[in-house]
């Protein structure tokens, strides 16, 4: 009884945070200093996790082309593999990929800063300085999440592609032209909608557990690590979760 009303009190808890900084996107997207900060964040969010999601990405639709390559060379119709990979990232495969990337990447990295604001007593220090933390450091973060998460995701999709037609190329012998037509052929805007807007809830997700998990760090040092590993295990969960129902919601 008491872990439900744990998870009940942390969801609640999470549900304010979302709110009170979609309450202050506007003030962040209009004054000045806070443009600033939120190009930080973009940075931050964008450009250093290019890296590690070209890798991910890249292998993703590597192994997606190698393995459904194995299996359409069996019926002779390896003509469609580039469709197969391009649908399959499009839809679910290069949303999720982003998703976990930047949980691991951004999402720990907020909540471990924010973290240590709060046990080193700064985000009081904001309070009493009637600065609004939600606001000041909150709402930056989560919007930046929010914009980068879509377009990551189709940078994702297109370096997923070519990894695929990579692997088509050198291993199953399907044409780079005729891989990359049959992409372009089976996508409707309709994937591209749902892949984008599924990427940019996940963004919301990561940014607000993130966020949640920093304000309600406690015991010192120890309590930093507690909320980071947190942070990533329920950003995790609720990718899947999410991202499950928002499949079906589309495609039932």
């Amino acid at each position: 009884m008491r872990g439900l009303l744990n998870i009940v009190s942390s969801v609640g808890w999470a549900g304010v945070v979302m709110a009170k900084s979609m309450v202050c996107f506007p003030y962040v997207v209009l004054r000045r200093t806070s443009r600033v900060d939120l190009a930080m964040q973009l940075y931050a969010t964008g450009v250093r996790t290019l890296p590690v999601l070209t890798v991910v990405s890249l292998f993703t639709g590597m192994i997606l082309s190698l393995q459904v390559g194995l299996e359409l060379a069996r019926f002779n119709q390896e003509m469609y593999l580039g469709a197969a990979v391009m649908l399959t990232l499009m839809r679910e495969m290069a949303a999720f990929s982003c998703g976990i990337c930047l949980a691991a990447c951004v999402g720990s990295a907020i909540a471990a800063e924010l973290g240590t604001m709060k046990v080193n007593d700064e985000i009081d220090a904001l309070v009493i300085m009637k600065i609004p933390p939600m606001r000041f450091l909150a709402a930056p973060r989560i919007l930046a999440l929010v914009l980068m998460s879509p377009l990551l995701m189709f940078y994702c999709c297109i370096v997923g592609t070519v990894g695929g037609a990579i692997v088509g190329h050198t291993q199953l012998r399907v044409d780079f032209g005729q891989f990359m037509s049959s992409a372009l052929s089976i996508v409707a805007q309709r994937d591209l909608f749902v892949g984008l807007f599924k990427a940019g809830v996940f963004g919301l997700i990561i940014g607000t557990v993130s966020v949640a998990e920093g304000f309600g760090t406690k015991l010192g040092a120890t309590g930093v690590g507690k909320s980071t590993q947190r942070a990533v295990i329920v950003s995790f969960l609720a990718i899947l979760v999410v991202g499950y129902m928002i499949t079906r919601f589309f495609y039932e």
